[in-house]
C-alpha cells in the first residue's frame, strides 16, 4: 500500500523483464503477486509525471496480468470498455518505456488506439461499446473460419447503458464463443465475495461441472419439460448465491462473484473458462484505486490526477520560482499588484447559475448522464436533491427523460459533454426538437479538450445543432457571457443549447443578474477598418488580440442560431473582408451559417472561414493544438493578412 505518489522511478525488477505478454507467460504463477505490486507502483509513478487516469487502472492490475497470462493476445481479441483502466495493459504490451509520454503531443494516447498497438483491438473513449465490438469480432472470426477467444472487459457503470444490454441480448442469440468480464468496483456488493460465493464460482467454471451440465442438457433435450425444469433449478440455485440470473436468462453461463485482486485464482478461473464454449460472463469485484491509500479512500475524487508539480529545488532554470503556471502551462510573471481572485471554470459558472435559478423556480430540474461532478452540478445535487437526476451512463435516456419532464411543465436542464451529446442525437431531434419542448442543454467541453484527445473533443456540436429546426444555439465568449446566455436559454420557450469550453475563462467578473439578452443579436467588441471578424464563443479572445494588430472590427456573435443577419449585413456593407472564427469544425458550422446568409442576401464580399480542420486532432495542450491548426491570435492575424493580399485589398495590416 502506497501513501503517496512516487516522484522517482520505483525498483521494478520483475516488471522490467516483461516487454510483452510472451515474456509475462514465462513467469511462475507465484511471481504474479509481486509483479502486480511493481506494476501498481510504476503506474502511480508514471501518472504522477504525466497526469491522467489511474484509479480505474489500479483496480484492474491483477485482472490485466491474468488476462495476458492466460490468453494469447493480440490474436485473442481483448477489448477494454472506456479505456480509463488500460494503463496497466499498455505497460504490459510493449509501451512501458513510453508511459512518460502519455497525453503529451506525439506521445501515447490516453485511450486504446488501433494505430498505436496491435494489442489495442478496438479504439475506445465512449463507454459501453466493448461487448458490441467484441461480438462483431467474434462473428467475423466465425465467418472466416478462425478460432480465437473474444473478451470484453466492462465496468458496472458502463453496464448501465442500453447499448450494453442490446449487445448482451444479441450475444445470447448468437450463442458463440465470447467472454464478458463484468468488473464491478461498486464496494457495496463486496460483502458477497465470501467463501460460498467464491466456491460456487470456481465450481461453475470447472471442467467437470460444465461437462456434466452439457451432458445433462443433451439427455434432457429429448424430454423438453424435464430440460426446462432442470434449467430453472440451476437458475434458482445460482440466484441464491449470486446475482447472475439475468445473464443466465439471456443465454450466458454466469460465473461469479470473484475477488478481482486474487491473481492466482483469476488465472485458474480464466484457464478453465478458456476451455468452455458459448457466451460466458465472469463477474469480478475490484476496488477502484487499489493500492494507493488516498485513491482507495476517495475513488471518485481520485479517478484521475494532474501532473505533479516538482519541488521548488527540482525546478529548472526554464521555470524559476518567480513564475507561476497558468492552466495552459505557460509561464506568467508574478504581478507586483495584489493577486487576483482565481476565475471560475465554465462548469462552475454553470453550477452557480443553476443553483441561483432553482432558488426562485421550483420547476427547474437538473439531469446528467453520469457527468454531475464534471459538469459542476455537485452544489445543485446537495441543495436540491429531489430535483437532481443522475441517470448513469445513459445519454439517450437522459434526453428523452428530459422531454417527458418538459411535457408536464417542468424546466429540465441537461448537463452533458459535447462529445456525449452525439450519442443522443436521435432523441434530441425526435423527442425534444420535433415537439418543440422546453429543454435546456448545457453543453460542456465544447471544442478541443487537450490531453483527452479526439474521443472527448467537442468538435461538431455547432454543426449538428444548427441544422435542427426549433433549436436556439448559443456560444458564450467568457464567464459572464455564459451566465447571460444561460439566462436567455432559461427564459426561451423551446429547446436551447449553450455550449462552452473546458476549463477557466478569461477572468471576467460574472454579473449574477438573471435577465436575458436579445435573442439573435451579437455585440461589437472592437471597431476597426477594412476587416470585420465575426467570432464565436472561445474564439472571441484570440480574435480581439489579432484585431489589435490589424485594426479590425470584432463582433462577439453570441448566437449561432438564429444568426445575427442584421449585423452580418452591416459588416458586409462597411468592410472589405469578413472573417468567421469558431472552435468547431468548419464544415457546417457557424461560419457556414454566415456564408448561407451572405449568399441568400446577394452580398458580394470576400469571406475567410477559420475553424477546426476536417480531421481528428490528437491529444496535446490546448494552446499548442490551436497554434498547430493556426487558430492562435498570431496565426489568425497572418491568415487575414494573406487573404487581404490574395484579394488585393488595401489595408493597414498589409
Amino acid at each position: 500500500m502506497l501513501d503517496e505518489i512516487p516522484l522517482s522511478r520505483p525498483e521494478t525488477p520483475l516488471l522490467d523483464q516483461v516487454n510483452d505478454p510472451s515474456e509475462l507467460k514465462e513467469l511462475e504463477i507465484g511471481q504474479l503477486p509481486q509483479l502486480a505490486d511493481e506494476l501498481r507502483h510504476f503506474l502511480l509513478y508514471s501518472v504522477g509525471q504525466t497526469g491522467g487516469h489511474f484509479g480505474a487502472g489500479l483496480g484492474v492490475v491483477e485482472l490485466t496480468i491474468a488476462l495476458h497470462y492466460v490468453f494469447n493476445t493480440p490474436d485473442d481479441r481483448l477489448v477494454w470498455d472506456v479505456g480509463h483502466q488500460t494503463y496497466p495493459h499498455k505497460i504490459l504490451t510493449g509501451r512501458r518505456d513510453q508511459m512518460l509520454t502519455m497525453r503529451q503531443p506525439g506521445g501515447l494516447t490516453p485511450f486504446p488506439s488501433r494505430s498505436e498497438s496491435a494489442y489495442d483491438a478496438f479504439g475506445v473513449g465512449h463507454s459501453s461499446t466493448s461487448i458490441s465490438a467484441v461480438l462483431g469480432m467474434m462473428s467475423a472470426s466465425r465467418m472466416k473460419g478462425e478460432d480465437r477467444h473474444n473478451i470484453a472487459v466492462i465496468g458496472d457503470g458502463a453496464m448501465t447503458a442500453g447499448m450494453a444490454f442490446e449487445a448482451l441480448n444479441h450475444a445470447g442469440h448468437l450463442d458463440d464463443n465470447i467472454l464478458v468480464i463484468l468488473n464491478d468496483n461498486n464496494m457495496s456488493i463486496s460483502k458477497n465475495v465470501g467463501g460460498l460465493s467464491s466456491y460456487f464460482a470456481r465450481m461453475w467454471a470447472s471442467k467437470p461441472y460444465n461437462f456434466i451440465r452439457s451432458g445433462s442438457k443433451r439427455v434432457l433435450s429429448k424430454i423438453p419439460p424435464a430440460l426446462k425444469a432442470a434449467h430453472r433449478a440451476e437458475e434458482y440455485m445460482k440466484g441464491m448465491v449470486s446475482p447472475g440470473t439475468l445473464f443466465e436468462e439471456i443465454g450466458f453461463n454466469y460465473i461469479g462473484l470473484i475477488d478481482g485482486h486474487d491473481t492466482s485464482r483469476l488465472v485458474e478461473i480464466l484457464s478453465n473458462i478458456k476451455t468452455l464454449r458459448g457466451p460466458k460472463l465472469l463477474h469480478i469485484v475490484t476496488q477502484k484505486g487499489k493500492g494507493y491509500t488516498e485513491s482507495e479512500n476517495d475513488p471518485f475524487g481520485m479517478h484521475a490526477m494532474s501532473k505533479i508539480d516538482l519541488p521548488v529545488e527540482a525546478k529548472t532554470e526554464l521555470e524559476p520560482e518567480s513564475e507561476q503556471r497558468t492552466q495552459t502551462d505557460q509561464p506568467v510573471k508574478e504581478s507586483t499588484q495584489a493577486i487576483r481572485k482565481p476565475s471560475p471554470t465554465y462548469s462552475q459558472v454553470f453550477g452557480n447559475w443553476i443553483c441561483k435559478v432553482a432558488e426562485i423556480d421550483k420547476d427547474i430540474v437538473g439531469i446528467t448522464p453520469a457527468m454531475g461532478e464534471g459538469s459542476g452540478m455537485n452544489g445543485f445535487a446537495e441543495q436540491f436533491p429531489e430535483r437532481f437526476h443522475d441517470v448513469a451512463i445513459a445519454e439517450q435516456h437522459s434526453v428523452t427523460y428530459a422531454a417527458g419532464l418538459a411535457c408536464e411543465g417542468m424546466k429540465p436542464v441537461v448537463a452533458i459533454y459535447s462529445t456525449f451529446l452525439q450519442r443522443a442525437y436521435d432523441q434530441l431531434i425526435h423527442d425534444v426538437a420535433l415537439q418543440n419542448l422546453n429543454v435546456l442543454f448545457a453543453i460542456d467541453r465544447a471544442g478541443l479538450v487537450g490531453e483527452d484527445g479526439p474521443t472527448h473533443a467537442g468538435s461538431f456540436d455547432l454543426s449538428f445543432l444548427r441544422c435542427i429546426p426549433n433549436m436556439l444555439v448559443m456560444a458564450p465568449s467568457d464567464e459572464n457571457e455564459t451566465h447571460l446566455l444561460l439566462n436567455t436559454a432559461y427564459h426561451h420557450i423551446g429547446p436551447s443549447a449553450v455550449r462552452y469550453p473546458r476549463g477557466k475563462g478569461t477572468g471576467v467578473e460574472v454579473n449574477n443578474s438573471l435577465d436575458p439578452v436579445e435573442i439573435g443579436k451579437g455585440v461589437e467588441r472592437r471597431r476597426g477598418k477594412s476587416v470585420a471578424i465575426l467570432a464565436f464563443g472561445s474564439m472571441v479572445a484570440p480574435a480581439l488580440e489579432a484585431a489589435n494588430a490589424l485594426n479590425a472590427t470584432v463582433i462577439d456573435m453570441r448566437f449561432v442560431k438564429p444568426i445575427d443577419e442584421a449585423t452580418i449585413g452591416d459588416m458586409a456593407a462597411s468592410h472589405e473582408l469578413l472573417v468567421t472564427i469558431e472552435e468547431n469544425t468548419i464544415q457546417g458550422g457557424a461560419g457556414s451559417a454566415v456564408n448561407e446568409y451572405l449568399l441568400k442576401a446577394n452580398y458580394q464580399i470576400p469571406v475567410l472561414n477559420l475553424g477546426l480542420p476536417d480531421s481528428f486532432l490528437e491529444h496535446g495542450k490546448v494552446p499548442e493544438m490551436l497554434a498547430a491548426i493556426e487558430l492562435d491570435h498570431d496565426s489568425i492575424a497572418s491568415a487575414i493578412k494573406k487573404k487581404l493580399k490574395d484579394c488585393k485589398i488595401q489595408s493597414e495590416a498589409v
